[in-house]
């Protein structure tokens, strides 16, 4: 599973790609989990909030940061 953190590097964006890393550590998931900040590759999403979450290519989430419980929902664990 390949997630991607797009964003800026605003605040934000830096506090949900740390709550994302945390949760793999955590559970031991086997996703990887990229920061992406050029903003032509957000673009590339159609994506108008940041931060936005993408797992496998499919937008997931958009404009807020997960809570904890969010992402483990999303990694299936």
């Amino acid at each position: 599973m390949e997630i991607l953190v797009l964003g800026p590097g605003c605040a934000k964006c830096v506090k949900t790609y740390e709550a994302i890393k945390k949760v793999i550590d955590e559970t031991g998931s086997d996703a990887t989990v990229r920061k992406i900040d050029d903003i032509m590759e957000i673009m590339k999403f159609n994506v108008m909030a940041t931060p936005a979450v993408v797992v496998d290519g499919e937008v997931k989430i958009k404009g807020y940061v997960p809570s904890e419980t969010e992402i483990r929902k999303l990694l299936g664990v």
